[in-house]
């Protein structure tokens, strides 16, 4: 069974730890590197949790202490919420964690009156893009150069809500 909650603040240590491990497992996957928030202090991952919509996941059967993965949202225009971040650790894959985290961001969106949930992918991430099809998001069209990586190509995906 998977379980997600909001990341809380004293969980800043969770965050900085799951997420610097995400980076390194798939540094094609993101738009920051690990060189760059490797340096982060502990205000800085505090500021990233206040300003809410982080998600981790735990399911008991890998480990039910540390996440299992890690999800982001966050609202920048009226209407629509960028879900960022995500990441599910190798061991827990299969099992349900992904589609449980963006299911979490789609619920905070809904509860702020968004539209719209909109997602960058690296066009070269397959499984990642099966992963938002099921969970019913369309391709806008939308392409732009991976900030981290600009040979290689995001594509957009949009879920209307």
């Amino acid at each position: 069974m998977v379980l997600v909650h909001e990341a809380r603040m004293e969980e800043w240590r969770v965050l900085r730890d799951i997420r610097l491990t995400a980076l390194r497992d798939a540094p094609d996957a993101f738009g920051s590197t690990y060189a760059e928030q490797a340096v982060f202090k502990e205000a800085d991952w505090r500021r990233r949790i206040a300003r809410g919509g982080t998600f981790f996941a735990f399911i008991s059967e890998v480990n039910g202490t540390e996440p299992a993965g890690l999800v982001s949202g966050f609202q920048e225009t009226p209407g629509t919420v960028e879900l960022i971040s995500l990441w599910v650790r190798p061991r827990a894959r299969g099992r349900g964690v992904g589609e449980a985290l963006v299911a979490a961001v789609i619920d905070w969106a809904v509860a702020r009156n968004a539209t719209s949930v909109h997602l960058w992918l690296t066009e070269t991430n397959k499984h990642a893009r099966v992963l938002y099809e099921r969970c019913r998001f369309l391709p806008t069209g939308e392409r732009q150069p991976l900030p981290s990586n600009p040979s290689l190509r995001e594509v957009g995906m949009t879920r209307p809500l």
